[in-house]
This record gives structure tokens, sequence and C-alpha cells, in this order.
């Protein structure tokens, strides 16, 4: 029986609470024979900066580089807020992605058919989207240089951020979603703004480069704005999506909505050697502590962690199928939550999936 180190990040606001409830799917992996996960905890975002002065501290590095899978559950908060720019908690997540080269991240946006009258638009839109947005995840204008904030000879204050890409960080971007759509219905939307941007011009003529060695995969290419509005209009065009670092975090939020919640969707980060998993509603600190956060995503994280880094397919897709019985059986958290349900609490809901995994 394998062993594997599983790295678990609470973080901020809903962050403890929704992995507690992964810690449990977890433990209950572990007591069925064909893994042994040993889990051990991090500090991250603002829970590391009150305890070491520092989002993301060199131990927690340690921990990362050791395990065979991080599962993260959010970061920030108004708390920390008035902080400098470089300890605020979001700079621990930056930092570990860049620290980690996890440059391809998958955000699934599947809308499960329980949950089609959930969403804000007409189920008719809706109804059997399944999209892969691949997002390019540790270059681009987060990471850019030059940046910051600077003063002009007049006084006035100039803010600048870089869009930058090398040819190898579009090259292996690429063959990832490349590869991901061929395993899928063989459909690629590759989403830029090369009429205005030369960075994603170049974007553009590499993923075109690429797409030669994958002949059986449909390539297209479409400009952000209008896959922005695409999205809305006629989602089940799409299959895979792959896009740029500020694309994809705001496309992804946007596809998000379709599926009636975000605190409904996973997400991997994946690199060559480390993988970081988690969802991606955020700390969402106006109902941290009062027990009403969705913990299905980060679930579903879990899923994914199975899939991609553990070697258990099999386990994904039981956990998965869990889910899918708890919304069968009619709970739902707040964020979910439609006449003729039952309205259930996050331990709740962590709680029926474990019953309904076993």
């Amino acid at each position: 029986m394998s062993r594997k180190t599983i790295l678990l990040l609470p973080g901020d606001g809903i962050g403890p609470e929704i992995i507690a409830e992964a810690r449990k799917i977890l433990n209950w992996v572990s007591g069925q024979g064909r893994i042994s996960l040993y889990l051990e905890e991090g500090l991250i975002g603002g829970a590391a900066y009150d305890r070491t002065g520092h989002p993301l501290p060199e131990e927690t590095l340690i921990q990362a580089r050791q395990a065979d899978a991080v599962l993260l559950g959010a970061v920030g908060g108004p708390k920390w807020e008035p902080l400098p720019y470089e300890v605020r908690p979001e700079r621990g997540l930056l930092g570990i992605r860049k620290a980690l080269d996890l440059f391809c991240n998958l955000r699934p946006a599947k809308v499960f058919p329980q949950l089609v009258d959930a969403s804000t638009l007409k189920r008719e839109v809706v109804e059997g989207t399944d999209i892969m947005v691949v997002r390019e995840l540790s270059s681009g204008i987060y990471f850019g240089e030059p940046r910051g904030v600077e003063t002009l000879a007049n006084g006035e204050q100039r803010g600048v951020n870089t869009l930058v890409y090398t040819t190898r960080e579009i090259e292996r971007i690429a063959r990832s979603a490349f590869r991901i759509a061929a395993t899928r219905q063989k459909k690629l939307c590759s989403v830029d703004k090369a009429n205005v941007l030369e960075s994603t011009e170049l974007w553009r003529a590499v993923v075109m480069a690429v797409g030669k060695e994958f002949p059986d995969v449909a390539l297209s290419h479409m400009y952000v704005d209008n896959a922005a509005m695409q999205l809305i209009r006629h989602p089940r065009q799409f299959d895979v999506i792959v896009t740029t670092n500020m694309f994809g975090d705001i496309l992804s939020d946007e596809a998000s909505m379709l599926t009636g919640s975000i605190g409904m969707l996973p997400s991997a980060s994946l690199g060559e050697r480390y993988a970081l998993y988690e969802p991606i509603h955020g700390s969402a600190p106006d109902i941290a502590g009062q027990g009403v956060a969705n913990p299905l995503a980060t679930i579903l994280s879990v899923a994914m962690m199975f899939r991609h880094s553990l070697d258990l397919p099999e386990m994904a897709n039981r956990i998965e199928a869990a889910v899918n019985r708890v919304l069968d059986q009619g709970l739902r958290t707040p964020d979910i939550f439609q006449p003729g349900t039952q309205k259930v609490g996050t331990v709740a809901m962590g709680d029926a999936v474990l019953a309904a995994l076993s």
C-alpha cells in the first residue's frame, strides 16, 4: 500500500471550515486500504502573517515541496487589507504558485443537472454545460516585471504592471490544454486579445504552432471580450478553453455562475513536479464562522487530487458520484438553496457526502 503526504493549508475566512470537511473525506479514503494518507497542516495567507509576519513562511514552502499534493482553503479578508502590498494574504497564494511553478490551472465549470435552476440564466442556456478552463498560472501580468507604483518628476503617481509571456511558457500551457481536449470532445478554443496586445499576438502564433502536434483537436481562437459574451450567450459551444493568467482568472469566475454557485467549483494547479488543489470561491469573510459555507467545491477538489496526483481515478469518480447522490437527496447549502430542497450547513453537507461514500 502506497503512502502519500497531503499538506492542508486552511488559510483564512471559511478556509478552515471547508478544509475540515475535506479532511473527513481524506481520512475515510485512507481507511479503505488502497492508499495511506498522512495529513499535515501549514500556514498561508492572513493566518500565516498573524503568526509569522509573512503570508508565505519558508516552512510552508518546505512542507509543500515535500508533500505529494497540497489542498488549500482560501486566503484574504478585510482584516489584512491595510497591510503593505507585499505582505497581504494574496501574496502568499501567488507566491506558492510561483515557487512551485504551478503553471497549469484547471477550472471545470460543469452544470450539475440538479442545479440547473439555481443558475441566474435560463435553463435552456446553461443545461448540459461542461467546460474546462485551462488557465496559465505562473506568468503573465500577475508576475511580469517591471511592476509597482512610482512617483514622476511632476509629483504625479503612475502604476505599472507588465504583461509578458515567453515562447516556452505558452508552449507548455498549450500542450497541456491540447492533451486535455484530446480526452474530451477534441475542441480547444484559445482566448486572447491579439488584435491589440503584442504579447497575445505571440500567444496565438505559438498556440497555432503547437496545434500542429495535435491534428485530431479542432483549434479555434476568440478575443477575450467576445469570449466573455459567448460564455453567457451560448456556453455549450465551448469544451476546453485555454487562456492567459488574467483572462483565465476573469473568465473562469464568470463561467462559475453558469453553474448556480461559485461554491460548486474546484480547481487544480499543476506543475512539472508539484500540484495544489483549491476551491475557486475565495475566503468569503462575510459568512466565515457561521457554518453555512458550501464545502462541495473543496471536496470536488479532493476528487481532482485523486485523479491528477494520486493516480486513483476510480476514487475520484467515487467522490464525484457521492456529491451527485447528495444533490439528488435535495440537500443544499444556502448558496444553492431553492424552494423544495433542504437547507443544511457546512458540517451536515460534509457528513452527507461521507455517508454517500460509505
